[in-house]
């Protein structure tokens, strides 16, 4: 067992057979949380039968303009979000910037892995559209 193995490890998602190895591929480690990060934030509350609040709810920001209130907006629901649904990780800094293309932001989140104290980040490009 390795180091960092206490991050997990699951099946990569969306889930899909692949076909190099014949099964369904796996993720552990860093790439796992980067990838529960994802799903975090591509989920509304409400999808999950089972957990109706999970998720940041980024799509009520579709066709809403890129002001600074929106992306205020998005910056604390990605703050809740991961807070409520991510207990392996810290996160030291979440800004959502506005991109070339006025329909796009980018939300960089900067982190820290509580077992390890290990910093690590994620551009996560969200458009408006």
């Amino acid at each position: 067992m390795t180091s960092l193995a206490h991050l997990g490890r699951g099946w990569t998602f969306p889930v899909a057979v692949d076909p190099l190895v014949h099964g369904l591929p796996y993720v552990d480690g860093p790439d796992k949380v980067r990838q529960s990060i994802r799903i975090i934030l591509d989920t509304d509350p409400g999808e999950r039968v089972m957990r109706p609040t999970f998720g940041c709810g980024l799509r009520r920001y579709l066709a809403q303009p890129n002001t600074v209130s929106t992306r205020a907006q998005i910056k604390r629901d990605v703050e809740q979000g991961l807070a409520a649904w991510e207990p392996r990780i810290k996160t030291t800094r979440i800004d959502v910037i506005a991109g070339d293309d006025p329909s796009l932001v980018e939300i960089a989140i900067s982190y820290v892995h509580l077992r390890t104290g290990r910093p690590d980040n994620l551009v996560y490009p969200f458009s408006l559209e």
